[in-house]
């Protein structure tokens, strides 16, 4: 557990902090893209969880209600998208800290939740963390673009090339159906 470790909200004064930020490590997420996430949070179509580590800015996760990938959003199940923590905030468990965030909140919710992990190399820690948590793969087998990619396709090795998991984060809600709570 990290000492002074906070989580909370995004809040509108965070989008320019947390893209320069990501900009001294030399990673391109502009400030348009964190007021996109302000603006759909304050519309409930987005959770953003921002951890900062005694008032410093570490990293930042997500939870959409309706993903465009298309398992999740035909069974009603929210996704966590978009988790990064800083290089100099890494391996103390902050990346846990920010998921079990957006789980917790989607379990007031729902009784499943998923996520997308990528393929390529510069996930391998993703993968294993998500696993280690609970996760399993959808069954749906691999998407790009999270469009499904059909055997013999020839697909870009990139970001967007993924696998999807899902967690049971709750026994029984009521307002899911029963194709979503079956995960």
């Amino acid at each position: 557990m990290t000492i002074g470790l906070t989580i909370r909200a995004l809040e509108e004064s965070d989008p320019p902090i947390m893209s320069r930020a990501f900009a001294a490590i030399g990673w391109h997420k502009p400030v348009a893209q964190y007021e996109r996430y302000l603006a759909e949070q304050h519309a409930g179509d987005r959770a953003v969880f921002v951890a900062s580590v005694d008032g410093e800015f570490a990293g930042y996760v997500t939870l959409v209600w309706q993903p465009r990938y298309p398992y999740f959003r035909e069974r009603g199940i929210p996704e966590v998208q978009d988790l990064n923590v800083l290089p100099q905030f890494r391996r103390r468990g902050i990346a846990s800290r920010l998921v079990d965030a957006a789980e917790g909140v989607a379990a007031a919710r729902v009784a499943v939740v998923g996520i997308g992990v990528g393929l390529h190399p510069g996930y391998n820690a993703a993968q294993r963390m998500y696993v280690l948590r609970g996760y399993v793969p959808d069954g749906q087998g691999v998407a790009y673009d999270t469009r499904y990619v059909s055997e013999g396709e020839l697909v870009r090795f990139d970001d967007e090339l993924a696998l999807y998991f899902t967690k049971r984060v709750r026994e029984s809600v009521s307002s899911v159906s029963p194709t979503a709570e079956r995960g």
